[in-house]
């Protein structure tokens, strides 16, 4: 739900840190474990929303795989994709580039092609349904091994004319980019893009190591980079986008207010910067809820917020013209939005 009602047309905008599996909104989640036959432990939907105080990114972490349970058949992924894409359209989003965690459902039976075929349904009619463009990211789980992620990519190559880029998400902290060296290598030699999350709850290192061994094109969340003078002016000097969730930061703790987020000072230094949701369903909002929130409580101006929302489309893997036209959108766009 939205923080606060919209007063004029929300922005035109990317999305590119989005977890489709951090979409899963509690009347969902029941409609499916009905259908499904799954018992949630979980009384009613206000029970579930009350499990929402994380103290951490693991914690979080637990209940997020445990309500994935509910995730069985293509429909149920396409039921999924749908409702992120309805909502993303009332956010202004005109493209977004979506994560998937396949180790997340075959670990549970479910095949990668169920799970693919069940969200291209809905990703390939979103541009006529919903006025969205879209991606299709494949993930590695970062706390799962390097061999488990080789497998996994092996298992997508008959997919792979559907997905754009590898990433690596999960639990950060003891699993460095560098673990994964060879999967990346492997996805980049097959044509496909490369982005990776480091400097969230891991150092700045990881961040260096996500650039120069893995050879990612953006990093997500990335906020940790200001630790390290060096690595911020590189990021700079380079325009490498980072993908910050500011919502996601102060529901995990990275922050303990929003009005402490760093996301100014990363405008400051010149960074490529980009504003997401992450796992909405989970976070309290979704990307212009995210928008509306730094607007409130960190002062940004309607500039700044012009430029948040060029940038998302800078940092896309549109083509140069999908990009400049988007960003001619956030030009013209006629409404105040500070």
């Amino acid at each position: 739900m939205p923080l606060t009602e919209p007063t004029s047309p929300p922005l035109p905008k990317a999305e590119l840190h989005l977890h489709i599996e951090g979409t899963l909104e509690p009347g969902l989640a029941f409609e499916l474990a009905r259908r499904n036959g799954v018992e949630l432990p979980f009384a009613d939907e206000d029970a579930l929303r009350a499990a929402y105080s994380f103290d951490g990114l693991q914690s979080f972490l637990d209940l997020y795989y445990a309500l994935m349970a509910v995730l069985r058949t293509a429909d149920d992924f396409t039921e999924l994709a749908d409702a992120y894409l309805a909502r993303a359209r009332q956010q202004g989003v005109r493209h977004a580039e979506i994560f998937f965690d396949p180790q997340a459902h075959t670990a549970r039976g479910v095949p990668i092609g169920t799970v693919i075929e069940g969200l291209s349904r809905a990703l390939d009619r979103a541009p006529e349904t919903y006025g969205i463009s879209t991606r299709l990211i494949l993930c590695f789980l970062r706390d799962a091994s390097a061999e488990e992620a080789l497998e996994t990519f092996d298992s997508a190559r008959p997919y792979l004319d559907r997905i754009t880029a590898v990433g690596l998400d999960s639990a950060e902290v003891g699993n460095p980019p560098s673990k994964f060296r060879e999967v990346f290598a492997r996805a980049r030699n097959a044509g496909l893009r490369c982005v990776a999350h480091a400097g969230e709850e891991g150092p700045p290192s990881y961040v260096w190591e996500a650039l120069d061994v893995l050879g990612v094109d953006r990093v997500d969340h990335g906020v940790r980079c200001l630790e390290d003078d060096t690595l911020v002016a590189r990021l700079a000097a380079e325009q490498i986008p980072l993908t910050v969730c500011p919502l996601s930061n102060v529901t995990l703790r990275v922050v303990d207010r929003l009005a402490d987020h760093p996301l100014p000072a990363m405008l400051d230094a010149g960074l490529l910067v980009t504003v997401n949701s992450d796992d909405p369903a989970y976070f309290g909002g979704y990307v212009d809820d995210n928008f509306r929130a730094i607007r409130e409580d960190l002062g940004l101006g309607e500039e700044q917020l012009r430029t948040l929302a060029r940038n998302s489309f800078r940092a896309s893997f549109l083509d140069a013209a999908g990009r400049d036209a988007l960003i001619a959108e956030v030009d013209r766009h006629p409404a105040r939005i500070s």
